[in-house]
């Protein structure tokens, strides 16, 4: 596997403006307005946001805090869709003293930075899994209503990249180094995750939604391809079983402008259910009989 590194603390790997480079000297990510959190393993903040491979034209987004783009907008649509368009979204923590306060709605977010997140824990009591977000709709006396959660996940990359960030740190030029991007967790890790977090939510009595899965689109359809294509995922509506899963990806209209990243837009969605998801996930598609044999008797010469 081989690929380059394609946008940089937020920005093209090909701009060169002051913003992107202050970006870089700042180790800033702009869509958060923090330190980047993306680090090698001795620490240094790799700034990395997504990755292109050689045999691909299409940049596949490795980062998770890339989806947050335009101040937290996946929050907001999953809110509005989930609730009731233009609710306000409040810091967990704080929401209580906000409906109270303005005698209205809201929706107090729980997650990383806004609140804490929220762990489940697993049947033997020990561990736990934690969503990445929650949000429960409260009503004008600070009373929870109903909530739902939501998983973001991206790609993770395999091989390294460091010769990439090396050069784009010391003079912006494009470097090809050994990443790849690791498909096998689709199966190994995100699916096996996913169905056992919506089994848990479909048991809430105020989880009226069910799960929502937000990823960029080519894990979206990598998702949807390892569970036997659309056909094998009937659409439902909202309930506490149901997993909808949101497709992220580069605006197809987007135009490319130095100094501004790169917008994002759902490129697609489908909602089904949890059990759906783990009847594809476990109907898994064999090859022929007598693989092994014939690849035995080809490597023998015979």
């Amino acid at each position: 596997m081989a690929g380059y590194i394609h946008e940089f603390f937020g920005y093209r790997a090909e701009d060169k403006t002051d913003v992107a480079l202050n970006a870089v000297r700042d180790e800033r990510c702009p869509f958060i307005q923090e330190r980047c959190n993306k680090t090698f393993s001795d620490g240094t903040v790799s700034g990395v946001c997504s990755i292109r491979q050689v045999t691909s034209a299409d940049a596949v987004i490795c980062c998770p805090i890339r989806l947050y783009a335009d101040d937290y907008q996946i929050l907001k649509m999953i809110a509005d869709r989930a609730f009731s368009p233009g609710l306000p979204l409040v810091e967990g923590k704080s929401a209580i003293a906000y409906t109270q306060s303005r005698r209205q709605k809201c929706v107090a977010v729980f997650g990383k930075g806004w609140g804490g997140e929220l762990r489940l824990p697993q049947k033997s009591g020990k561990g736990g899994y934690f969503v990445d977000w929650v949000l429960a709709l409260l009503d004008e006396n600070g009373d929870l209503l109903e909530f739902t959660a939501i998983e973001v996940q991206t790609i993770d990359t395999t091989g390294n990249y460091r010769n990439g960030f090396t050069a784009l740190k010391a003079n912006r030029t494009l470097d090809r180094s050994t990443v790849g991007l690791n498909w096998e967790n689709v199966s190994k890790r995100i699916l096996p995750q996913l169905i056992y977090k919506g089994q848990v939510l479909q048991r809430e009595e105020l989880c009226r939604k069910g799960l929502f899965f937000v990823c960029p689109r080519p894990v979206f359809d990598r998702i949807v391809g390892r569970l036997g294509g659309t056909q094998s995922l009937l659409r439902y509506t909202f309930q506490p079983a149901a997993i909808t899963f949101i497709a992220y990806d580069y605006a197809p209209d987007s135009v490319l402008v130095d100094s501004i990243a790169t917008p994002l837009a759902e490129v697609g969605s489908l909602t089904t259910t949890v059990y759906k998801v783990q009847e594809a996930f476990n109907n898994v598609a064999l090859p022929d009989e007598n693989v092994y044999k014939t690849a035995i008797l080809q490597a023998l010469g015979k």
